[in-house]
């Protein structure tokens, strides 16, 4: 990647501030937060953490954030998926404290309720996710095969994070909400198109 101007990576670390900064603003501010407990409230605000995260994390994987090209981006990028898989296990274990038979009906799959869905589906992915890049050398998997599944459940995680969050109604702003959503999505996609063609020559 072609190192931008100091004006535009100004630009584009400002527009990625805004995203994650205003949303977690506005959650802060959110009455409803007056009637929750400190383990809910922590939970939420892990939850918010995770979703910012899964917007640098495609960015960081290809380099295309400024300053972090190549394998000063990569580094940052696993130490980075090191704090999305944290940021969702306090997540849940902050809901398990408030309400245990709704984290339960959750991970079973009988929530009424399609966000608990979505959630679950992204959780496990970022447990798959993480797992694989801890056996990666482990099982001797080829780098090409290891990309190909590490982008397979990076794409589920982001897709299912955003459907969870934009179902749920909560402490969350709406529309600084979908635009984080959005823009996340927006940075898979174009990692993964970007990629496509790469793997696919590599078959």
């Amino acid at each position: 990647m072609t190192s931008p101007g100091p004006g535009r990576s100004v630009v584009i670390w400002g527009v990625l501030a805004a995203a994650i900064v205003i949303p977690m603003a506005f959650a802060a501010a959110s009455p409803l937060l007056q009637w929750r407990d400190p383990a809910y409230i922590a939970a939420g605000f892990a939850g918010i953490a995770a979703l910012a995260l899964l917007l640098l994390q495609p960015l960081l994987a290809v380099g295309d954030l400024p300053g972090l090209a190549g394998r000063r981006g990569r580094h940052v990028h696993h130490w980075t998926g090191c704090a999305l898989l944290l940021a969702v296990v306090i997540h849940v274990a902050g809901l398990w404290i408030t309400s245990p038979p709704d984290v339960i009906d959750a991970l079973l799959f009988a929530a009424p309720t399609w966000f608990s869905v979505w959630g679950v589906i992204a959780m496990w992915a970022v447990f798959a996710s993480a797992l694989l890049a801890a056996l990666r050398w482990r099982l001797a998997l080829r780098l090409q095969t290891w990309r190909r599944a590490h982008l397979a459940l990076a794409s589920v995680i982001v897709a299912g994070s955003a459907a969870h969050a934009l179902l749920i109604e909560g402490t969350m702003e709406f529309v600084s909400k979908a635009v984080l959503c959005a823009l996340a999505v927006a940075a898979t996609v174009k990692v993964v198109a970007d990629l496509r063609p790469r793997l696919l020559r590599s078959r």
